[in-house]
């Protein structure tokens, strides 16, 4: 059976969906996610509530599928054959998220949310497991291509050189460049090139 929301529609349920994520992102940027609601999205979207309700139930999954979306627009790696192209890719992907016109703030409104609510906290950890996922392959043809050692762990891959771009956003309000995305990369594949993120037969 096909859940709620799944469906990639097209038409005028396309741009539905399309108006609906789109009103989901301003709404969590510019009021946090305890002001949000399915009734302001509906509203600001200038669609009915009970169709917001039909298809996605509720806010929570409402969020993560409209964060999944406009993630999926934005990180996309074409298999090129280089592992470093890929990562610096993969790194600009990530910052243009970032500095996107909802980007920074839909983050920040997701981090404060986080700390005290376990609903917000699912669609963070929905959220990082989907992306996680699309790291997946990247390391695995690297690795097939010898270009990263067995059993690379892509999840740690992801996570280092996402780490740098969330800490300039979230903790010391620098600067985000391409620069500093190109550095990202470069020092998530040293350290994955030194088997840092190696994981023995063991521990997979």
């Amino acid at each position: 059976m096909t859940q709620a929301g799944s469906v990639r529609p097209g038409g005028r349920t396309a741009r539905t969906r399309a108006a609906v994520f789109d009103a989901t992102l301003d709404e969590l940027a510019s009021r946090g996610w305890d002001q949000v609601s399915v009734e302001s999205i509906a509203a600001r979207a200038r669609v009915h509530k009970t169709t917001v309700y039909r298809r996605w139930g509720g806010k929570t999954r409402l969020v993560a599928e409209a964060l999944e979306a406009a993630a999926e627009s934005r990180i996309q790696v074409p298999d090129s054959g280089d592992i470093d192209q890929e990562l610096r890719a993969l790194a600009r992907a990530v910052l243009a998220i970032l500095t996107s016109r909802d980007g920074a703030a839909t983050v920040r409104a997701l981090v404060a949310g986080a700390q005290g609510s376990p609903e917000v906290g699912r669609v963070v950890r929905r959220f990082w497991a989907t992306r996680l996922a699309q790291v997946g392959p990247i390391a695995e043809r690297a690795v097939a291509r010898g270009q990263l050692p067995q059993g690379t762990d892509p999840d740690d891959l992801m996570r280092y050189l996402a780490a740098p771009l969330f800490h300039r956003l979230l903790v010391t309000a620098e600067p985000l460049t391409q620069a500093t995305a190109d550095q990202a990369a470069a020092a998530a594949l040293a350290a994955a090139r030194a088997g840092v993120f190696a994981r023995s037969r063991e521990a997979r």
